[in-house]
């Protein structure tokens, strides 16, 4: 899953909204825990604080300002929704650190790691360290899962529309998690083409960070269906977009020290657009014995970004950037609340050749 973090100064989340979204998600975290739990319980609950720190909460946020934006009043009623769909997406990144076999989140240990290290340091061999470490991602995951769950559905929003968050929140999930299984079936190896790849990234991405926060937002705010399906038209736009743009991060963009690894996505075979369009170009024979070496030194991957820049493949990317970003603003442009998605989509839209 790509852990989206925008960041961008003009994002327009009021500090009453930004405050609201972190008690309502420090009170999620909170509501598992039980006074007489045991030591591993306890790591557990620490493990998912710590997985749940760190991001720039782009989902609540999305979800509460389109909310305020549509006409809602119930901001307390949006916050919790909002801890939600964040405690969804730590769910989401920590299973998928332990299917990819990651290492790190955020430029440091993930729970997987973390756990691994411990069992090491304990005395454990390295492949039981392992398992463990896996175990906890997979449990702490669990956790984060339940308590998106448990937080919409406490919400405190009338029983009709809690069960229409509920509903979405579960048609999303479904569709990420199917998302998911194709991406790593796809890492299996044979011919792929651009259009399955778009669709994976589509569903393993932007269904439950895109849209997903808008719809609740407007299902929260009771607006009219045709509202509703403007703004799922506009997230899945932008959403594949942003996936997009974070594939093309992955080699391109100066990843400084946040602990970003540019070559995962080759390392682990990703059947990212750019390499199932490379595939389709004489070129492909340059790349196709790097996919998925985990031994792929900095040499061969700047050659890999040099072939994706000559065969055509980062255009073609980044060409389809635009015309995503363009076509989710387009699906909103009538609506009152499309200034905040046009500055959402701008930043999306920004351009990674300054950072190659």
């Amino acid at each position: 899953m790509t852990d989206v973090t925008p960041g961008t100064p003009g994002t327009p989340v009021t500090p009453v909204a930004e405050e609201q979204s972190e008690e309502a998600l420090a009170r999620a975290l909170a509501t598992g825990r039980t006074p007489d739990g045991t030591a591993d319980h306890e790591a557990l609950w620490d493990a998912l604080d710590d997985a749940a720190a760190g991001g720039k909460r782009v989902r609540p946020h999305l979800l509460t300002t389109v909310y305020e934006a549509l006409g809602g009043t119930e901001p307390e009623i949006a916050a919790e929704v909002g801890a939600g769909v964040e405690l969804l997406h730590t769910a989401l990144i920590t299973h998928d650190d332990v299917v990819d076999g990651d290492t790190l989140r955020r430029g440091r240990p993930n729970v997987a790691a973390t756990f691994a290290a411990r069992a090491r340091a304990g005395g454990a061999d390295p492949r039981r360290a392992a398992r463990y470490g896996d175990a906890a991602g997979i449990l702490v995951g669990d956790l984060a899962l339940a308590g998106a769950v448990r937080t919409v559905a406490l919400c405190g929003a009338e029983p009709a529309v809690v069960y229409r968050l509920l509903e979405t929140l579960d048609r999303a999930l479904c569709v990420t998690v199917a998302g998911e299984l194709t991406d790593a079936r796809l890492a299996l190896g044979g011919r792929h083409d651009v259009a399955e790849s778009l669709r994976t990234a589509e569903h393993k991405t932007a269904v439950y960070s895109f849209q997903l926060p808008l719809e609740l937002a407007a299902i929260l705010a009771e607006a009219p269906e045709g509202v509703v399906d403007a703004l799922a038209r506009y997230g899945a736009h932008v959403g594949l977009a942003y996936q997009l743009r974070d594939d093309l991060d992955e080699l391109y963009a100066d990843h400084g020290g946040t602990g970003k690894d540019p070559a995962s996505d080759l390392r682990g075979g990703k059947w990212t657009p750019l390499v199932a369009y490379a595939r389709s170009t004489p070129a492909w024979p340059e790349i196709a014995p790097l996919m998925g070496d985990p031994t792929v030194g900095d040499g061969a991957v700047q050659h890999v970004r040099d072939v994706l820049v000559t065969c055509g493949a980062r255009q073609y990317v980044e060409d389809l950037v635009a015309d995503l970003v363009r076509e989710g603003r387009e699906a909103v442009a009538h609506l009152p609340v499309a200034p905040v998605l046009a500055e959402w989509a701008d930043t999306v839209a920004a351009d990674t050749r300054r950072a190659a």
